[in-house]
Parts: C-alpha cells; sequence; structure tokens
C-alpha cells in the first residue's frame, strides 16, 4: 500500500482548514495555464492547496475538475473573480459531505473551453 506524505494534509484537514475552494475542470488548469494559475498566485503572495473532484453529472458523463483551495475566502474571491470557476462547497457539494466522495452535478454535461483567461490546449480539444 502507498503511504501519504508526511508533507501532504489529509482530505479531510484541507477541507477544515481550507473550506474556500474554487473548482475549474482539469484539462484547463495544464501547460500555460498553470503557469498563468501559480503566477498569479505567487505574485499576490496567496497560499493555495489544490485536489481533485470527479464530476458526474445526470447524464452520467463524468470530468475530472481541480479545486483550488483557500484558507482566507477573500483570496479565494479574487482567485475566482480573475479565473472563473464554480464555488465549491466541500460539505455540501461532496457526495454524503465525504473527504473524497465525488460532486454530483445538476443539467446536462457540457464540455468548457475557455473560462476567464484560461483555455483549454489545443491538443486536449476534441
Amino acid at each position: 500500500m502507498t503511504r501519504r506524505s508526511r508533507s501532504i494534509p489529509p482530505p479531510s484537514t484541507i477541507d477544515r482548514d481550507m473550506p474556500h475552494q474554487v473548482a475549474l475542470p482539469d484539462d484547463i488548469c495544464m501547460d500555460r495555464n498553470y503557469t498563468l494559475i501559480r503566477r498569479f498566485l505567487d505574485e499576490r503572495s496567496m497560499s493555495c492547496r489544490t485536489r481533485a473532484v470527479t464530476a458526474i453529472w445526470e447524464d452520467g458523463k463524468q470530468e475530472q475538475w481541480r479545486l483550488h483551495c483557500f484558507a482566507d475566502r477573500e483570496v479565494a474571491v479574487a482567485f475566482f473573480d480573475h479565473f472563473g470557476g464554480v464555488a465549491f462547497d466541500p460539505k455540501r457539494d461532496r457526495e454524503n459531505g465525504h473527504p473524497r466522495g465525488v460532486w454530483r452535478r445538476q443539467g446536462a454535461y457540457e464540455r468548457i473551453l475557455e473560462m476567464g483567461p484560461l483555455s483549454v490546449p489545443e491538443a486536449l480539444r476534441d
């Protein structure tokens, strides 16, 4: 069994200590977009942890999303205002409030190719 690194807190600790979370589609957080996000956070000395969540829509479609988790609400709002995304409440949005639960989404799936200054790299587009 693979052991978790001591420097990485467990999911329940992140949800408890960093409850202000912004979700972005995982494929929009790659390539040069990852650099844009890191630069934004570093230039403003913002502290952020990332987690993954699987979003499942009513039509059965699944997609990985990346959660950017913040301890301070104002920092999360600044991140949201700049990049967009979806506000994520770990207690309400995770299935049964479980730290590793899936995210049940309403409506039909629609792929997001652009969000704020971010866009899915050409190599990942259908």
